[in-house]
């Protein structure tokens, strides 16, 4: 036996925690409204690895930016995504890019590609310029109260998301369709996980048949026309073979990634806005950044030179990730910090904790963006400390087009704008199924001399 099986066959195998039914009950509750405190309690109280058991099910939480390196990584195929995935939004999301593993995962990422090409970029970027610059115009300044920024956010990303997509105006469907994705989302991690009339997964589902409806009336023109958007891109797609998604693959492709396009960047647009709003400091930096750049419309190459305007989205989805919990699942036993832990457990990483442990950060809950400048580079002080998008094989397929969007609109806001809230006023965020403010973030614009 080698030295290896030796050291994981004796290593003691991690208990479930003994816990009262009500502190479970409250627990639970927790993990739903603040998945933050809720980490923080269960890491100071059981350390980096935390297993309970409700019913038949095994849920293990581990914590710390090596968690997050063992679960990403991914070494031997133990952890798989799909069959944690499907277990929580599988009925509204299946068959998306990040509920796939393997060979299966890394086909539909190859043909995937085609669309978040540099080329492909470069075109979206010219689309969405005027797109954006004509959305932000159209904001209410101070004079008429504050803006909710989240909708509003929202529907831009959406717009957005149709323009780059799917190549089209959704017209009289926009607000069907956002109403769609709204309710899909909230009923990927319902409480109550009954599909019978009247629930939110009942509306979620039903949601979705719409939308797949609504995708398969546009398949056969996109398959035949010359269209450069991604569902045309996604129709066309082929492998070395010449084989190419079918339609329902192209249907179940096109919603996720529409979801996933305009849910996280308004997340992370929200998040950045407010963080500007409470540091009038930065938007100040900013604003002389954008000004430096010298150019009236951003171009592709102009994003580079947005370092700042980097630091201060970085600093965003540090404070506020899209998506404050990783779930996987254990196709097989492994170790993490000595112990030993039995296959076929819901195996969890937290980003939000991990991006407020004050081993990697220092003065985590303070708004600092310089933390990712070149002199302090503390996201390098471990590879997994810093993970808004995820990382290994399911890094985020948008990664690019998100930074892209997101320095865009700042450009376009920065210029125009200056901002504020409240004076004392702080952000209520609810954190799960995906960080939000949940009174929408009122915010007051006035427009710049």
């Amino acid at each position: 036996m080698s030295e290896a099986m030796m050291r994981e066959s004796e290593a003691p195998e991690l208990q479930p925690t003994k816990l009262s039914v009500l502190e479970t009950l409250r627990l639970v509750r927790k993990s739903y409204v603040n998945p933050l405190e809720h980490a923080q309690e269960l890491q100071s109280r059981f350390g980096n690895a935390v297993m309970q058991k409700f019913f038949r099910i095994t849920f293990v939480n581990l914590y710390g930016a090596d968690a997050h390196r063992l679960a990403l990584v991914n070494t031997g195929q133990v952890f798989s995504n799909k069959k944690a995935w499907d277990q929580i939004i599988g009925r509204i999301f299946p068959n998306g890019l990040m509920l796939r593993d393997g060979d299966d995962h890394r086909y539909h990422r190859r043909l995937m590609q085609t669309g978040f090409k540099v080329e492909a970029m470069r075109r979206y970027m010219l689309e969405m310029g005027p797109q954006v610059q004509k959305a932000v115009a159209e904001w209410p300044v101070s004079s008429g109260g504050p803006m909710l920024a989240f909708p509003t956010f929202k529907k831009m990303t959406l717009d957005l998301a149709a323009t780059i997509f799917l190549g089209m105006d959704l017209g009289k469907e926009a607000n069907r369709i956002n109403n769609a994705f709204e309710t899909t989302v909230a009923a990927s991690m319902p409480l109550l996980p009954l599909a019978i009339p009247g629930t939110l997964l009942w509306r979620g589902i039903r949601a979705r048949n719409y939308m797949c409806e609504y995708f398969q009336r546009e398949l056969p023109s996109k398959r035949e026309g010359s269209g450069t958007d991604m569902f045309s891109l996604l129709c066309k797609a082929t492998d070395e073979e010449g084989n190419q998604y079918t339609d329902q693959e192209v249907i179940d492709h096109m919603i996720f990634l529409m979801m996933a396009a305009h849910d996280t960047t308004t997340s992370t647009l929200t998040s950045m806005t407010y963080g500007l709003a409470r540091n009038p400091q930065w938007q100040q930096r900013l604003l002389d950044e954008v000004n430096g750049l010298g150019v009236d419309q951003l171009r592709y190459e102009d994003l580079e030179r947005m370092h700042q305007t980097e630091w201060v989205m970085k600093e965003a989805l540090r404070m506020y990730p899209p998506l404050s919990t990783l779930p996987k699942f254990n196709l097989k036993a492994f170790e993490f910090e000595g112990l030993k832990v039995p296959v076929g457990a819901m195996v969890a990483t937290y980003p939000i904790h991990t991006h407020y442990m004050e081993e990697y950060w220092s003065e985590p809950k303070k708004f600092d963006p310089l933390r990712f400048s070149e002199e302090r580079m503390e996201h390098k002080r471990h590879p997994y400390c810093w993970v808004p998008f995820s990382g290994g094989a399911h890094m985020c397929i948008g990664l690019h087009f998100a930074i892209m969007q997101v320095k865009l609109v700042m450009f376009e806001m920065l210029r125009r704008y200056q901002w504020s809230i409240k004076d004392g006023y702080e952000m209520p965020v609810q954190q799960s199924p995906i960080s939000k403010p949940r009174d929408g973030l009122p915010v007051y614009f006035e427009l710049r001399d």
